[in-house]
């Protein structure tokens, strides 16, 4: 979207990132001014820096302080050497399958290239043999069809065999949080219930 704005109407988008309990500006993506071409979008791809009045801190699973080093740390995130924040997944939404970490954000993000797709969902369910598996929900743009051999095929290239979801179901809207946001909690809610039509392939 970045591009396009930039391409096409010579408008800059300045991503930013925050919560409601940062007031809400946690970080803002301007890359240094004499940043340009692939440095230049790292940078913009980012989260940001972290403005004077924030002060941030990376932790692992037993509490430690991490390095802002680049590394990634969990499949969450991480602070680059030269302090741009990048999140690469939601804690509570990584599938863990046999053992491997999933990034539902990325499956999302690939589903929903799809032409048909207007929006997409991805929660951990149970699996018997892999003890966790991804369930994507899709809604459809209005007026698209597809099936969901045609969405795994579309996605054959773009993600790891391993990681080819098992269970689809087609839902009229994922449900939102007050704020906008997917809430997936409703959703495994929903599963949970047996409130969606599920088709594992």
């Amino acid at each position: 979207m970045m591009h396009t704005f930039d391409d096409e109407h010579q408008v800059r988008v300045l991503q930013g990132w925050g919560m409601t309990e940062t007031s809400p500006l946690g970080a803002v993506a301007r890359p240094p001014a004499d940043a340009t071409g692939e440095e230049m979008w790292r940078c913009r791809y980012s989260q940001g820096r972290f403005p004077a009045s924030v002060e941030a801190r990376l932790t692992g699973d037993d509490g430690g302080f991490l390095p802002h080093d680049g590394i990634g740390t969990g499949d969450v995130g991480s602070i680059t050497p030269d302090g741009y924040l990048v999140l690469s997944d939601r804690t509570k939404d990584i599938v863990k399958s046999g053992g491997e970490w999933i990034s539902s954000v990325d499956l999302e993000n690939a589903v929903m290239g799809h032409p048909a797709v207007l929006e997409a969902a991805v929660i951990g369910v149970p699996d018997t043999k892999w003890d966790e598996r991804p369930l994507v929900a899709v809604v459809l743009s209005e007026g698209s069809t597809t099936t969901i051999d045609e969405l795994r095929e579309y996605l054959s290239d773009k993600v790891a065999a391993w990681q080819l979801p098992d269970n689809w179901t087609v839902i009229d809207e994922v449900p939102k949080t007050s704020v906008g946001k997917f809430d997936t909690k409703r959703l495994r809610a929903d599963y949970h219930d047996g409130n969606l039509d599920v088709t594992r392939v």
